[in-house]
């Protein structure tokens, strides 16, 4: 028999976004659910992102949240294009006036979440994979496994593979690129101090820094490509053919511990909100890996539901909510067209023919733009940097009332 719980406010996913939730919710008085459908050594061991945006680590660092990642995160502040062997440092920390990104992974983050979100009397349940959410409109119910929960409201964080398509069938509009990604997790000689970018006419190619001896590895790869056809040694040989020159000053990358192949496409949801279901992180949006903004995206998701629904929940405002799906689909299209912007920068279009010279000089000529100072390459570094400062100052991870 099911076990019938309630709540003033159900989580679905216990990735960064319902974490954050879960922690700012649970210091602010309000009685959590949160249900995660695998379990704690999963979470807590899968690798993911590892670029922290300016305005997460400030806002997670005023909520007491960043601790782990303010002592063992790395700072960092520039990245370099390559382009026909040729490189170019964009010093986005000194274009944007100081604002740059936390070197962290992931999975470290996730812990550091779980272990404030106990402290905040708001602890995951996991092993607990919610199947339906019920009456939306009234007082959404949670239909999992070994347990039904009744709810004021609901969030959904439950990434791609969403609820949201049956609580909000056909809101999805979204776009396949014409390329995929091979993504390695690899051991490298020696730490990557930067991110580094390389056009190539054979395709792009990325590596991302981590921490200590480790480095995320991109290649692009045609569609439906599959992690097995890319061996070490290929994948080795293919990065330094693309890098160039420039190679030779890289770690040197050995051996692969994880990859897989990302299918490269985007997607915004029109209607984050569902009567008293709203969805934050990949339940209302997905990224490519272009310009790091998925986790940081879902942050400001889960920061922007979280203080609504303190406002509406603790301080009894009625209008807490009226803004959400606004401001949530206005800043994805924003970051979906940065992260766009980029792709087509690393990437030669279709049909780039036998010499695409003409199309990497061009590229070329972008990078150096981006790298001198000037309201172009200022603009990119706040973009890049996250920096939250070319954004209405109301934005998403402004506190909301009695935060």
């Amino acid at each position: 028999m099911s076990r019938r719980l309630t709540a003033q406010v159900g989580i679905v996913g216990a990735g960064p976004a319902g974490l954050v939730a879960a922690c700012v919710l649970g210091r602010a008085g309000i009685d959590v659910l949160l249900l995660e459908k695998e379990s704690r050594a999963e979470i807590e061991g899968r690798a993911r992102a590892g670029l922290v945006e300016h305005r997460v680590v400030e806002y997670l660092t005023d909520r007491g949240l960043a601790d782990g990642m303010l002592a063992d995160g790395v700072r960092h502040g520039w990245c370099d294009m390559v382009c026909e062997g040729r490189r170019r440092r964009i010093d986005y920390a000194a274009l944007s006036g100081g604002f740059a990104h936390r070197v962290y992974p992931q999975q470290a983050l996730v812990r550091d979440l779980v272990a404030r979100a106990e402290a905040a009397g708001s602890p995951p349940r996991f092993g607990h994979a919610v199947r339906a959410v019920t009456d939306v409109r009234d007082r959404p119910r949670l239909v999992a496994d070994g347990l039904e929960a009744v709810c004021d409201y609901v969030l959904c964080c439950d990434g791609p593979a969403s609820l949201a398509e049956d609580l909000a069938p056909g809101t999805a509009r979204g776009f396949r690129y014409p390329y995929d990604w091979l993504t390695a997790l690899v051991r490298v000689d020696r730490p990557v101090e930067g991110v580094v970018y390389a056009v190539h006419a054979d395709g792009f190619a990325g590596l991302m820094p981590r921490t200590g001896h480790r480095a995320r590895l991109y290649l692009q790869v045609p569609c439906e490509d599959r992690a097995e056809y890319w061996d070490a040694e290929r994948v080795r040989a293919a990065f330094r053919t693309r890098t160039g020159a420039v190679a030779d000053g890289l770690p040197a990358v050995g051996e692969i511990l994880q990859s897989g192949v990302l299918r490269m496409r985007g997607m915004v949801r029109d209607r984050p909100r569902v009567g008293r279901v709203l969805l934050a992180g990949d339940a209302a949006h997905v990224l490519t890996p272009s310009g790091a903004k998925g986790l940081n995206l879902a942050v400001a998701d889960a920061a922007d539901a979280a203080h609504a629904l303190v406002s509406l929940l603790r301080d009894g405002s009625p209008t807490a909510l009226a803004g959400y799906v606004r401001r949530r689909v206005t800043e994805a299209w924003q970051v979906q067209e940065f992260s766009d912007r980029l792709l087509t920068l690393l990437h030669l279009p279709e049909g780039a023919g036998a010499d695409p010279r003409f199309l990497l000089r061009l590229r070329r000529e972008r990078m150096r733009h981006l790298g001198r100072p000037g309201p172009r390459a200022a603009a990119f570094a706040h973009w890049y940097a996250g920096s939250g400062r070319d954004a209405d100052p109301r934005g998403p991870l402004t506190p909301g009332p009695g935060d």
